[in-house]
């Protein structure tokens, strides 16, 4: 089911399964409500809503300056108010992640409990692991599509990802055919350049019930900064899962369990 949320100008999608308790998810970077979608277990008990932020999905884009995990958590938290749905049980996946983060560390009355899917971000902006997409962002910037990738594909970047982390190669390969390439061009390297805009100390005082999932083969995710968020978040579980490069199928559904049994302890 879908629906739309307004704020700022611009026309939100909200996407929405299943029925009971509100789990609000989101996807992450250059991703869709199809992402959370498939993670989330079916059966649980749960309804999951996913707001596809600006510039994804069925969005609105709006200009470039509103490309932020600040805004993209203002826009979350607005829908949070609009629903009356405080506090609600919140998560992510990457960027995502970074959004539930930002919004359980700086407006706690919102969320009552956290799910953290492969984290991109700690507290510090730019880290080394967004590189590749900051790269794809620039080339797409300086070049046509064409070009750009097969500047990309020669890259040291690509080679070692082919290596270490053949599904973000995959997933990197796929924005040089996102459209509008203008939008996707903007959100790589202003979301890579970007951080949750949280210190140590205000993730440290997270007191909602936290799930982290982690993986390995994951330069973009680094399951050591998964581990990491998890040992900083008083109330926090780290959960590892099967390396999405290796077994997606069983990424899928380890991910799912580990989700479900977490909503299970946490259901009102």
């Amino acid at each position: 089911m879908a629906s739309e949320h307004h704020r700022a100008g611009l026309r939100f999608k909200i996407a929405e399964s299943g029925e009971g308790a509100t789990l609000l998810f989101q996807h992450g970077l250059c991703g869709d409500a199809a992402q959370p979608s498939d993670l989330f277990p079916p059966g649980s008990g749960w309804r999951c809503l996913t707001l596809e932020c600006r510039g994804h999905g069925g969005s609105d884009a709006g200009p470039g300056d509103g490309f932020s995990i600040a805004t993209f958590a203002d826009d979350v938290a607005s829908l949070i108010e609009a629903r009356a749905l405080a506090p609600v049980a919140l998560g992510g996946v990457s960027m995502g992640a970074a959004i539930a983060m930002r919004l359980a560390a700086l407006r706690p009355n919102l969320v009552r409990a956290l799910v953290l899917v492969r984290p991109a971000w700690l507290d510090e902006a730019a880290p080394a692991n967004m590189r590749p997409n900051a790269l794809v962002g620039d080339l797409l910037a300086s070049l046509p599509a064409p070009e750009a990738r097969a500047r990309f594909e020669a890259s040291g970047i690509a080679q070692k990802l082919h290596r270490e982390a053949p599904d973000n190669l995959a997933s990197l390969r796929g924005f040089f055919a996102r459209q509008p390439l203008a939008v996707t061009r903007d959100l790589l390297r202003r979301i890579a350049a970007d951080g949750p805009g949280v210190s140590p100390d205000q993730i440290g005082a997270i007191a909602a019930p936290t799930l982290v999932i982690g993986c390995a083969r994951d330069f973009i995710h680094p399951l050591a900064m998964a581990r990491l968020l998890a040992d900083k978040i008083p109330f926090a579980r780290f959960v590892e899962v099967a390396a999405k490069a290796d077994d997606s199928a069983l990424y899928r559904n380890q991910t799912r369990a580990a989700l479900a049994a977490f909503l299970k302890e946490i259901a009102p």
